[in-house]
């Protein structure tokens, strides 16, 4: 594989929208012609009409050409044909890690969606990923869209501050130094249009637990904030104290504005409880990053309970200050970031709305970065690969956790009673 060569994206069983999202911007260095490796289904189907979107609207318009090779044979015709030089995966969960496995054995470089992997039986594959990677001269890259939001990429700033923020508390069990909760709606809008989410979206069978899914966001988030540049051994640095999780309850009215579907499937009905399907989307986790405590939670609604689908909340404890970013309606719509100085009151600092680019924007930052390092691996810097690995030993730790901590036959709609506020 030449340096200079432009990249060329393949993209392996686009199940997920983020796999169209990666091609909603032209990009410098990155070859128009697309091959796309899937089986015949209502998923690739989903994927050529956004894609055909991004061509046809009438602002800054892409010229991706897209060469679909369809059928129950795409894996190993992929593997045999060997179209260009770099893979796109974000579609089903559980199989994700072996597309990666294959692709990184087969000498492409890999950007891959979260999650990697939704079970600790995993791991062991996500490290021979590591190796196989370094054996063919190629590289993996997690799209972590997070790290490109404007207020976390200020709070990422301030808390490098030590006259602002001193130094990251430990904190403690009830209130950890590192404190995130994501919520996101099921029902949404994505590059304008109304979102039909897949009928697998919902089954932990293939989709895995929300704590390995969204998840995997907060735990990159408390290493990329809390330990900035530093390589975390999961063998040495991590201990998951404890985890939790719960369903939201979803009726046919709700599933069919999220599906498009009237009825359940019978795929689901290992879900139906009476009228409702049971979605495993709600959860939390407690854990150490060497001495420091961290707490993350993810909830799953079926429509906003505000004015915006998505609301992302991240406290860090600092000696001097604790920087906070929530949704506060009072300073307009979306992140916001506020310091509060240590007996003292708190600061908002306003950011621009042009530089709230928003979640679909990030994928184009992410792509960005990752032909930068196409180009030159020895940029990539050294803590990620560890750092990687790290996140996933949380999240999927977390699960088995909250698995053993409450059976899911057994659960109750409701979380247990505790005191978990930011």
């Amino acid at each position: 594989m030449n340096s200079s060569d432009p990249v060329r994206l393949v993209t392996l069983a686009p199940g997920h929208f983020h796999a169209a999202l990666v091609q909603k911007e032209a990009m410098p260095g990155v070859d128009p012609h697309v091959h796309v490796y899937a089986a015949d289904d209502t998923d690739l189907a989903a994927h050529r009409e956004r894609i055909a979107g991004f061509n046809e609207r009438s602002d800054k318009p892409t010229r991706w050409v897209t060469e679909v090779h369809a059928g129950p044979d795409w894996l190993d015709r992929f593997i045999a044909e060997r179209p260009g030089n770099a893979i796109v995966v974000a579609g089903r969960n559980r199989p994700k890690i072996d597309l990666i496995l294959a692709a990184v054995s087969n000498g492409y470089c890999v950007l891959a969606d979260k999650p990697w992997i939704v079970e600790a039986a995993d791991f062991p594959k996500l490290e021979q990923v590591f190796v196989e990677a370094e054996r063919n001269g190629v590289f993996v890259w997690d799209i972590m869209t997070e790290r490109w939001e404007a207020t976390s990429r200020l709070q990422r700033k301030l808390m490098r501050e030590a006259d602002v923020f001193g130094t990251l508390q430990p904190g403690t069990a009830d209130e950890p130094g590192l404190v995130f909760e994501s919520t996101h709606s099921l029902s949404k809008k994505v590059a304008g249009a109304p979102l039909h989410r897949p009928t697998w979206w919902f089954d932990p069978e293939i989709a895995g637990d929300a704590l390995a899914d969204v998840g995997t966001h907060l735990a990159d988030l408390a290493m990329w904030l809390g330990f900035p540049d530093e390589a975390i051994d999961y063998r040495r640095d991590i201990e998951v104290i404890d985890a939790e999780h719960w369903p939201t309850r979803i009726d046919r009215e709700a599933f069919a504005e999220i599906t498009g579907l009237k009825q359940f499937p019978e795929e689901l009905n290992h879900l139906k409880t009476g009228d409702t399907l049971t979605y495993w989307g709600n959860g939390r986790v407690l854990y150490k990053i060497r001495d420091k405590f961290v707490r993350y939670t993810t909830r799953w609604g079926v429509r906003p309970a505000g004015p915006d689908v998505d609301t992302h909340q991240a406290v860090a404890r600092g000696s001097k200050a604790t920087i906070c970013i929530q949704h506060d309606t009072n300073y307009g719509r979306g992140p916001q970031v506020f310091i509060t100085p240590n007996r003292r009151k708190s600061l908002y600092v306003d950011v621009p709305a042009h530089k709230r680019t928003g979640h679909e924007s990030h994928f184009a930052s992410v792509l960005g970065e990752f032909v930068t390092y196409f180009h030159d691996r020895k940029q990539i810097p050294a803590w990620e690969g560890p750092n990687l690995l790290a996140k996933y030993f949380v999240t999927t730790q977390a699960v088995e956790k909250a698995r053993a901590r409450t059976p899911l036959e057994q659960q109750s709609s409701q979380p247990a009673q505790q005191a978990w506020e930011l």
